[in-house]
């Protein structure tokens, strides 16, 4: 989850000219300061009757106005904040379902923690990897993802009672200031800090996996560090690094929109940003239980 590879992927067909975008449909021609709309017309060489060459004919694709980026079938940042909103609303669904199955059910709330941890990073690889970008398996992973965060958000709550609450303000907060800051040009996204920001992000996501497995086998809260002075230092450098990776979404979303990616890419771009939203919660949600702790 905190790799989010979906940005990889897009990334790369940016590079390739998008020519990964292979799902039945047909991206949109490239639109100039010029473009109209195009209209087939029978094949006829130049200069043979009835070929629609005329100076009138001409001079009406010169005038005719710009095609926007909906009618040309591109991101627009419209686009990725409906589907990303659309995303989150069915992570809340499945969260408050994922919630009350957990405080009936304990032992269906630790398999739903657990299938909904294991699910969602099998499922995240094939959504990142997969060939054709496919909208039914990204509704599937936000699901997913509901039900293990509604699982996980229960349990903390009855062990640190208003955790979730506080978990949530910061991370809106977060969201929030990285947006301005961003925005304002307070954190600029270059190449340079795009590589060691994703290096960092891939080298935590392997310590986290190996911090899992130490804890269930020591049987600790958090494992490394625990709840002492290391552990609250590893989580608000987790909690640092997740929020970066926000300014790294934001500027993936210009970039797809300055490229010209296919509409259907806004989905990938929501997907990412949720997946992102989720793992700084994730992170919030260890923090401060690591403090109440002390």
């Amino acid at each position: 989850m905190a790799a989010n590879p979906a940005f990889n992927r897009l990334e790369q067909d940016a590079r390739s000219g998008y020519a990964a975008f292979r799902d039945g449909t047909t991206p949109a021609a490239p639109q100039g300061p010029r473009a109209y709309p195009q209209q087939a017309y029978p094949q006829q060489a130049y200069g043979q009757p009835g070929a629609p060459v005329g100076q009138d004919h001409l001079e009406h694709m010169y005038n005719a106005p710009s095609a926007t980026p909906v009618q040309a079938g591109r991101v627009t940042m419209d686009d990725v904040i409906m589907k990303t909103l659309g995303l989150f609303a069915i992570v809340l669904a499945f969260g408050a379902a994922g919630w009350f199955a957990a405080a009936t059910n304990p032992g269906l709330g630790f398999m739903l923690w657990m299938g909904g941890m294991i699910g969602t990073l099998i499922l995240g690889l094939v959504i990142a990897f997969k060939k054709t970008l496919s909208v039914p398996l990204i509704l599937g992973y936000a699901a997913l993802e509901g039900l293990f965060v509604g699982a996980v958000s229960q349990f903390f709550e009855t062990m640190y009672g208003g955790i979730v609450a506080q978990a949530v303000l910061a991370t809106l907060a977060t969201f929030a200031g990285m947006f301005a800051a961003y925005k304002f040009g307070l954190i600029k996204v270059t190449d340079k800090f795009r590589r060691i920001v994703t290096m960092m992000i891939f080298g935590y996501a392997i310590f986290a996996v190996v911090n899992f497995i130490f804890a269930m086998v020591t049987n600790t809260a958090f494992g490394f560090g625990g709840s002492g002075t290391v552990g609250i230092l590893i989580s608000l450098f987790a909690v640092g690094l997740a929020s970066v990776s926000l300014a790294l979404d934001f500027d993936s979303v210009d970039r797809a929109i300055a490229t010209g990616a296919p509409q259907k890419y806004s989905w990938l771009l929501a997907h990412g940003i949720i997946v992102t939203l989720v793992w700084l919660y994730i992170e919030f949600l260890r923090l401060i239980a690591r403090l109440r702790s002390e």
